[in-house]
């Protein structure tokens, strides 16, 4: 048995069990080492190493949740919902829940779409917009699933397409990957190479808007973003909005969504938007609502270093082509096969690219794929898998502003739906656009 299908199948079954994902990635890089014969010793070894590549990760998601509460506790997102329930709760509410569930999903998506790029925070925008709408949502009795597809289609069809923020970094490591794995490449080609597979992401979120279009009921319960007071002084709003574009500027200066979200924090409480003396609480707070993302980052670090130590990628790729003889088109969905099996278990699109860039690209040159098809093959490949995996920030993202209240099951209402709508048409469309491109 290949390590690497071994490592991801129970890993993705132990969550579909519902078993804890941060358990899920340990039992399942130790059942990947030890079907490799690394043994226990060099599997902890090397899961113990790759621990620390999630630290940066964790630390700056917690800091993004610290300065999004920060936010919040400013009370601009409740102004904001307080305008929605108005028009909500006016005479005529039946002809104005359509308007009012476009407007929601509008909001969401451009979100989604800015996070990466105008706004460059990824999800650190999910707990300070979501929590709060959360009681809109549940007016319409609006299913939480299209949510989390509609978040994921926007973060992962934006880097995937847009050459900007994210999408900047994105593209330029499949550009200089494929380059470095023997084909000349710019960043230049990858949003070419990537349309058709983006446009079957958004085939998939139309087909998803079908699917969960009826009424789903919930509970409005209490979460710890409370409704606070909606009179929002003018000098809170600048400062907020001062606060963001410094945090933002930090960020793109520095590389660092780390300095950024602390430039932002602390300009907050410069310009009096917050009172040193709630710093505390807020940062714990943020870091509370994050800290479940943290942990699954680390741990599937972790379950990547395995996976990588194992050294069955190669062979998985290898032994899966040989019995090919030269059939592209099966080989191309084999390969985009594979980079869904990889991305599944690092939960990093990021991280995959680097894997199967050195592997996929000459095997690509010996089936004589164009370059433009080869692009498209490791970008889908590589984008394959983010979204459905337990591990992935896409679908952590949604869970946790989602489930604020207890009501949303991180693997059944976000990873199955988002794997679904997303993954499966990716793989149709990214296979098409490959063949399109020979």
């Amino acid at each position: 048995m290949n390590a690497v299908i071994v490592a991801v199948a129970v890993m993705l079954i132990l969550s579909l069990l519902r078993i804890n994902v941060v358990l899920s990635l340990v039992l399942g890089a130790f059942a990947g080492g030890l079907t490799s014969g690394m043994g226990i010793e060099a599997t902890v070894k090397s899961f113990t190493e790759g621990l620390g590549a999630g630290a940066t990760i964790a630390l700056s998601y917690g800091l993004l949740g610290g300065f999004a509460i920060a936010i919040s506790k400013t009370g601009i997102p409740e102004l904001m919902i307080a305008g929605i329930l108005k028009i909500l709760n006016k005479n005529g509410t039946s002809n104005r829940k359509g308007l009012v569930k476009v407007l929601i999903f509008l909001l969401i998506f451009m979100m989604s779409i800015f996070s990466q790029n105008l706004i460059p925070i990824h999800i650190a925008f999910i707990p300070l917009l979501i929590p709060p709408i959360l009681k809109v949502l549940n007016m319409l009795e609006v299913d939480r699933r299209i949510i989390a597809t509609l978040i994921a289609v926007g973060l992962i069809g934006t880097y995937s397409f847009v050459p900007a923020g994210f999408g900047a970094i994105f593209q330029d490591i499949v550009s200089t990957q494929v380059t470095e794995a023997g084909m000349e490449a710019t960043s230049r080609d990858v949003p070419v190479a990537m349309a058709i597979p983006v446009l079957g992401m958004l085939i998939g979120l139309f087909v998803a808007f079908f699917v969960y279009r009826k009424p789903r009921q919930y509970q409005n319960k209490d979460v710890e973003t409370e409704s606070l007071n909606v009179h929002v002084s003018k000098f809170v709003i600048f400062s907020t909005t001062v606060a963001l574009i410094v945090s933002l500027c930090a960020q793109i200066y520095t590389d660092s969504m780390i300095v950024g979200a602390f430039a932002g924090i602390m300009m907050m409480y410069f310009t009096g938007a917050l009172k040193w003396k709630e710093a505390d609480e807020i940062l714990s707070d943020g870091m509370k609502m994050m800290a479940f993302i943290g942990f699954v980052m680390i741990a599937a670090n972790g379950f990547a270093s395995v996976i990588n130590a194992t050294g069955h990628v190669d062979s998985l790729i290898s032994n899966s082509l040989t019995i090919l003889q030269g059939n592209k088109s099966l080989a191309i969905l084999i390969m985009l096969v594979i980079g869904l099996i990889v991305t599944m278990g690092i939960g990093s699109s990021f991280a995959t690219v680097p894997i199967i860039a050195t592997l996929f690209v000459p095997l690509a040159q010996g089936l004589g794929m164009s370059p433009l098809a080869i692009i498209c093959l490791i970008g889908t490949a590589g984008a394959l898998g983010d979204a459905g995996s337990p591990a992935s920030d896409s679908t952590l993202g949604p869970t946790a502003g989602l489930n604020v209240d207890g009501q949303h099951n991180h693997i059944w209402d976000t990873c199955v739906p988002t794997f679904i709508f997303i993954n499966i048409p990716l793989i149709i469309f990214g296979w098409v656009a490959c063949v399109f491109f020979l």
